[in-house]
């Protein structure tokens, strides 16, 4: 029970008179803080007052701003260090017990999917992004920006349709997310976690959307090696414009046509023809931000039956993983002037991705366990 107020309690100190230890004596007692169970927390407060922080800490756009708003729902103020503090500490506990649980799970994988005796009618999607959060180191060419990893896997089943018609869109009714700052081969444990705990090998097909990144395919084809993997839709229509804008210097009447075709012909699998033209443009090299259309484009030949997928009811488009970004990283990380130590923001984002899969509960379940 958490009380609002102002409440005066006696506090009894008494100290050791026996030289003190610090592997095994405290200096000084204070009773009552046992009796109340706070002796061993490290801020002396109640692991419930405590998980009201972090829940504050990660949800509001800054700590000053969860500060404010625990002051009136409490009653009494907790400094936007304190906040800091207490987020950071709950979101390591739940980051850490992620990496015992992931690693539990790896090295149970196999070369092969983790097959029921009776499969489930359904798909089992994993779809993969990365976004850039803002930090306070520098790499070797002086960029503080770090690539966040966010997976985000969830079932068929679990989907439901927003109206009568497609076009009212869809919503996901159970899903489970995990972000990660850093390598491609730590971040994989994380991803073939969510996906175990969504169903994968208990359901009949397994679907990999992502971006054509070479990470992202890599991984996947060694985690999921049953898996269809497809070319997020979005991501390829988007680097089809942006070379065809590079091409034709911006020229809407130009590009926008050229464009157009290029994806159609790429819906239909005509590759040679839209290779064609690709060489017909004469760009040997493109700049830096500007797709080798047609080295992405042969690197994820097999992902892009796209008419072939719509036919079999299959999503084709990484919308759900753009939004978790904006949700997950964006909405809390990347607000103006923002610049995070990483393991601060790993703590932040595992927070992050329990409240948005739903599980706010492990969070609970974690912190009301734990002895120092």
């Amino acid at each position: 029970m958490i009380m609002s107020g102002i409440l005066t309690v006696k506090r009894t100190l008494l100290k050791r008179t026996l030289p003190y230890n610090k592997e095994t004596e405290k200096a000084e007692i204070v009773p009552l803080d046992e009796l109340l169970g706070i002796d061993y927390l490290p801020f002396k407060m109640t692991k419930l007052v405590m998980l009201e922080v972090a829940y504050m800490g990660q949800m509001l756009s800054s700590y000053n701003q969860a500060s404010e708003e625990l002051e009136k729902k409490l009653g009494y103020k907790i400094s936007t260090s304190l906040v800091r503090d207490v987020t950071v500490f709950v979101g390591n506990l739940v980051y850490q017990k992620d990496v015992e649980i992931a690693l539990k799970t790896q090295k149970n994988i196999t070369s092969s999917q983790p097959k029921s005796k009776e499969l489930k009618k359904g798909i089992v999607y994993i779809l993969i992004d990365g976004a850039a959060v803002n930090t306070r180191v520098e790499d070797k060419n002086g960029s503080t920006w770090r690539e966040n990893k966010l997976g985000m896997a969830f079932v068929s089943v679990h989907v439901r349709k927003r109206g009568s018609s497609d076009k009212n869109g869809h919503t996901i009714t159970k899903k489970e997310y995990s972000a990660y700052i850093g390598s491609a081969n730590e971040f994989s444990k994380f991803v073939y976690q969510i996906a175990i705990n969504q169903g994968y090998g208990q359901y009949e097909q397994t679907i990999i959307l992502g971006d054509g990144a070479t990470w992202i395919r890599t991984m996947c084809e060694e985690l999921f090696p049953d898996a269809l993997q497809i070319l997020d839709i979005y991501h390829l229509s988007e680097n089809v414009y942006d070379f065809a804008k590079y091409v034709f210097k911006k020229d809407e009447k130009q590009y926008r046509p050229w464009a157009k075709k290029i994806i159609s012909w790429i819906k239909e699998e005509r590759l040679d023809e839209v290779f064609k033209a690709i060489d017909k443009t004469g760009v040997i090299k493109t700049p830096i931000g500007v797709v080798d259309l047609k080295g992405y484009l042969t690197n994820n030949k097999d992902k892009m039956s796209y008419n072939k997928y719509v036919f079999r009811g299959y999503y084709i488009g990484s919308g759900a993983i753009e939004s978790a970004n904006k949700v997950v990283l964006q909405r809390r990380l990347k607000q103006a002037g923002m610049r995070w130590s990483i393991p601060t923001a790993q703590a932040v984002l595992s927070l992050r991705a329990k409240v948005e899969s739903g599980l706010w509960h492990e969070v609970k379940l974690l912190v009301m366990n734990f002895k120092l």
